[in-house]
């Protein structure tokens, strides 16, 4: 493990068997992302007076770099599930925190309105004017609501613009009132 781990317990009683499960699951979190730099535990029962049983409070304060991750978790009688549970959430931040850290999260295309300015409905497919004055290739196949028998020129779509075969084209087009970009309802 190349970083410091703490391991703090309350009101809770301190086991080796405890603490080198611990170590076990904080030195695995380095597989999901490996410039952790600390790792703070604290284990605790909390006062709840009305409360039946014991109820197991596990809070994780990792350290990587330009940041602070925390998870809190609770279970009722067993501190090793909610050690589970506080170490899985741990390495879903992690995975999170090093897919940003390497520009990996999926941008979304923006939503593009136009207008059908062709169709050659025998055959199923037609062309969007974008706001540019291109026009957009776009398949029958490609209508989110399924509707391209009622489509004619001139109605108004919004659609998702990608790069296909043959170039740029509409994808997943829809229909219906759309607000424009001067956002008057059409």
């Amino acid at each position: 493990m190349k970083f410091s781990l703490q391991i703090t317990t309350r009101d809770v009683p301190h086991s080796e068997a405890l603490e080198s499960h611990i170590r076990q699951k904080a030195e695995k979190l380095e597989t999901f992302y490996p410039h952790i730099m600390g790792c703070r535990v604290v284990i605790e029962i909390p006062h709840k007076h009305k409360h039946q049983g014991r109820m197991f409070n596990v809070r994780l304060d990792i350290t990587v770099p330009g940041k602070e991750l925390v998870v809190n978790r609770e279970a009722d009688e067993d501190v090793y599930v909610a050690l589970r549970d506080a170490f899985d959430a741990a390495k879903r931040q992690l995975e999170d925190y090093g897919r940003r850290q390497r520009g990996d999260i999926k941008a979304h295309a923006p939503v593009v309105r136009g207008k059908v300015v062709r169709l050659i409905a025998e055959e199923g497919y037609g062309f969007i004017e974008t706001p540019d004055g291109e026009e957009l290739y776009f398949h029958r196949d490609n209508l989110a609501e399924n509707n391209f028998d009622k489509l004619e020129s001139g109605s108004e779509v919004q659609f998702l613009e990608d790069i296909g075969s043959e170039g740029f084209q509409a994808k997943r087009v829809s229909t219906g009132k759309h607000h424009t970009t001067k956002g008057k309802a059409e």
